[in-house]
Order: structure tokens, then sequence, then C-alpha cells
């Protein structure tokens, strides 16, 4: 749901604090989050709430206009992409139903263009009423969608319907209709993504490791999958949970992820690369633990199989996405490994900088591709950064044939 302008208006009642809870979600989940409440709904929670969960102003006067160029029920009724009401009291649905502009809310739903859900909370006699039920008629016949609210003990002490639905549900709604009504940049692809570290065995108690958690791979397999990818996620130990939908294949060791990898090869329409693999793996590994002896211990090490050399060999058509986490001379390594690898695009960071690198929930990272372009990112998340990898790894097949006819 990445960049899509969600309006939500408040109206008062209880179940306004199940609304600040729908804000961080929904900003958690990408969107831009602008709120309008209601005067009775700013009784409940204080609109400062609201601004510092959504990271903007919020609105609650019709008169009281913040950017002077604009008039501002017209302004947002026009930047967004949705319109969501939660909760919406009887009230609202009442004047809504029946033209009624007196407040914030009501006037900027009735300039409105975008979709408008409604998602009611109400005591379960007031929304089994004859009124209510028929405004909320009268709005389902001019295209309003509705969320039904949900079944449970009530702030009134009743039992039954008229909860605000739950803010994960009604995120998982709301991501679910971009994503039906988006046209899905991945559908029919194969995805084999490679994520996390190797674990080198040295003896049944040790191993050689590095500190990967695989939270760049996973989250190029869950944007990935957003696309209507099929994905294939090839995974060392990480303590992640993989996203849903996806086929994983859990590996330990550098050759243990080679060879799923060539096992799935040949159905993959693009690999990406991400996996810290060991360069190096004992040339021994004891059967046994190794006890402490006087003295230094060598431990002879040999190369393991550089697996993004083997695909750039191996690939016809497929895209060839790899990593190259630094902490020098980012640049000119990357451009590097773009041309001996054979990929189509090369993902570098620096691992030595703030916010990027290896556990962190953020990334900063620079794309090389193979035409010469080169596009830096800025600080953000990794999910975010892991969908603009996707955009990009969608236009490579064009930039790749200009490129080519050049």
């Amino acid at each position: 749901m990445l960049d899509k302008k969600i309006l939500l208006c408040v109206s008062g009642g209880i179940a306004v604090y199940k609304a600040a809870a729908l804000t961080s979600k929904l900003v958690q989940a990408g969107a831009k989050v602008r709120v309008i409440l209601s005067e009775s709904a700013a009784k409940f929670v204080s609109p400062l709430t609201f601004q510092a969960l959504s990271r903007n102003d919020v609105y609650t006067d019709t008169f009281d206009e913040k950017n002077p160029n604009v008039i501002a029920h017209i302004d947002l009724a026009d930047w967004a992409d949705l319109i969501l009401v939660a909760p919406a009291t009887a009230n609202t649905i009442g004047k809504l139903a029946n033209g009624i502009a007196d407040n914030m809310i009501t006037t900027t739903l009735l300039a409105a263009t975008a979709p408008v859900w409604i998602a009611p909370a109400m005591n379960v006699h007031m929304y089994d009423h004859p009124a209510v039920k028929k405004n909320i008629s009268i709005l389902a016949s001019y295209g309003y969608g509705f969320i039904e609210p949900s079944e449970g003990y009530l702030a009134c002490g009743y039992v039954g319907k008229g909860r605000l639905e739950e803010p994960e549900k009604i995120v998982e709604l709301i991501i679910q209709n971009f994503l039906k009504n988006s046209s899905l940049k991945l559908k029919g692809k194969t995805v084999l993504i490679t994520a996390g570290p190797t674990r080198e065995k040295i003896d049944p108690v040790r191993f050689i490791t590095n500190h990967s958690t695989g939270k760049m791979g996973y989250a190029l397999a869950e944007a990935a999958k957003k696309e209507g990818a099929k994905v294939i996620l090839v995974s060392g130990p990480v303590h992640l949970s993989p996203p849903a939908g996806i086929d994983i294949v859990n590996i330990e060791s550098a050759d243990e992820m080679y060879h799923a990898v060539m096992n799935n090869f040949d159905d993959a329409d693009i690999i990406i690369k991400t996996a810290a693999v060991a360069d190096y793996t004992p040339k021994v590994s004891y059967e046994h633990k190794m006890k402490k002896q006087p003295g230094d211990k060598v431990i002879e090490l040999e190369r393991t199989k550089d697996i993004l050399f083997e695909l750039g060999t191996k690939k016809r058509n497929q895209i060839l996405i790899g990593f190259a986490a630094e902490t020098e001379n980012i640049e000119e390594y990357a451009l590097k490994k773009l041309k001996s690898k054979n990929a189509d695009m090369i993902v570098a960071n620096n691992v030595k900088a703030e916010g990027a690198g290896f556990g962190r929930d953020t990334n900063i990272v620079t794309l090389f591709k193979r035409d010469g372009t080169k596009i830096e990112l800025p600080l953000m998340s990794k999910l975010k950064v892991a969908h603009k990898i996707i955009e990009q790894i969608v236009v490579l097949p064009k930039d790749l044939e200009s490129n080519e006819n050049c």
C-alpha cells in the first residue's frame, strides 16, 4: 500500500481510541495519512495524538485554514485515494445520507470524488434502528463502501453487533482493495530470492557465520509477493517469520544454498541474491567437538562456490540482481561486481553507515544498473527499499533493450 493517500475521518464515540491505533497501522503499512476529527471525537482523544501518529496536521474546524493557498476541505477531498470514516457514528451516517454539511468531515465528504468507506460503531440497538438502516442503505446506493462492525462486548455493557472492526482487519481490507485494483507489476513471474547468512560448520558446536539477519531479503520477498509474483525464498538461519504465501527453502551452509538456488534457477524469471554467503568454509569439518589443546590452532579454509558468478554464466533471459555490502570504495566495488558477475543490477550499501547495514530495520542503498544508471536512495525502511528495488527491476528489461540497441 506504499504511497497511498488515506483520509481518515474520525467521528465521536468511544471507539475513537481504535482510530488512533488504526492511524498508526496505516502509516506502518506505508500509507500517507491525514486525519479529520469531529468536535466530539476530540473530546475522547486529542488532535495532538493523531498529529503525532500520522505525522501530519489534524483538521477539526472547517474555518481553520492551515494553508492560505488552498481551501482545506476541497484540498483534502482532492488529495485522497481513499476516504475512511472510522468510527462512523449514527449521527454522522445520518448527516451524510441526507446531504448535511455542518462540520469539517461532512463538508469534505460532500466534495469528495474518491471512494468512501464507512466503518460504523455504535450500540447494538442503535445499529439495528430502522432510521440507521435506511441511512446506510442510502449511502450504499450512492456507492459508499461499508466495513461492518463486529460482534462482542460493547462499552455500554451490551453484547452484540456494533464494535468498530479491529484496526488490523481494516488495514488488511484496504491493502487488499488496492492490490485488487492495481496492476500487479510481477504477476505471472517467479522470483527467486536468497536471504540471511550461512553457517560453515567447524564441529558440532562451532561454525563460521556473519552478521546478516535476512531482513532485507525477507522484505524483498514480501514486496515481490505483493506485486503478484510467485516467490521462492532460499533462507539461511534467521529469526524471522517468512511472509505468507511464499515457498521457503531453509538451508544452513553455502553449499546447501548453492544447490537450493541451482535447483530453482530454471523456473525463475528474476533472481535477487541478498544472502551474505560465506566466501570460505573449513576444509575439514570435525565429527566431534574439538578439545582445547596447548598452543595455537590453525583452521584451514577453502573457497565456497561463487553463486552469483555461477548464475551470471548460466542465465538466459533471466534478470539477475546482486547485493554488495561494503565498508569502503562502494561504487568501485559495486561496478566491478556488476561486470564480473554478469549481473543486471547491483544494490550496494556501506554497512558502516548510520542507519544502514546488518540487523537494522532501515537501509541506505545505491542501485547500479548495467546501462550505467546510478540511483541513490536515502535512508528508509527496508520494506520501502524493497519496493523501490522492485520498481527498478520491473523497468530493467526496457533499460537493457535500449542499451543493447545503442
